[in-house]
């Protein structure tokens, strides 16, 4: 690995551990030439998620969209960034069991799964915007479906 300090073609690790439970190895490393000291991390690269769109389109898989949509929904809500990245995280593993493609509608789906338990009105935004609500009807037809799924049995 080459130094970001000097440009040394050669680095030393110097420490080597397990980062992200499990997920990827930091190390430390040292410049033998300006003794410049950096840490990288080395992940394992996952299989190439493709997603196909309601149209036909296929684009590889954004976490970041997920992230998007899922703020907008949670605005003015008591939902810290950690479990909106978290939630982004969860519907990325989800979706990948499916194989290499999946579906846009999939991934509208598994969202709002695991929205529902984390917070109810950002579920209700998220799905007015995903399911295309068109009057008050459809908002009240969800809610209710929202009290029937969250009621206990």
């Amino acid at each position: 690995m080459q130094c970001p300090s000097c440009r040394h073609p050669d680095t030393k690790v110097i420490d080597s551990r397990g980062a992200h439970d499990g997920a990827a190895i930091r190390r430390r490393r040292a410049c033998p030439e300006c003794g410049y000291r950096f840490t990288t991390f080395e992940r394992i690269e996952g299989a190439a998620l493709t997603v196909v769109k309601s149209n036909g389109r296929s684009e590889p898989f954004d976490r970041a969209k997920i992230v998007a949509g899922v703020l907008a929904a949670c605005k003015g809500r008591p939902v810290d960034q950690a479990a909106i990245e978290g939630l982004a995280e969860d519907v990325e593993d989800v979706v990948r069991l499916d194989g290499a493609e999946t579906t846009s509608s999939r991934i509208g789906l598994v969202v709002l799964e695991h929205l529902r338990r984390l917070d109810e009105v950002a579920y209700v935004r998220f799905a007015s915007v995903y399911k295309g609500f068109a009057d008050a009807a459809d908002f009240q037809r969800e809610v209710a479906l929202l009290d029937k799924l969250t009621a206990p049995s």
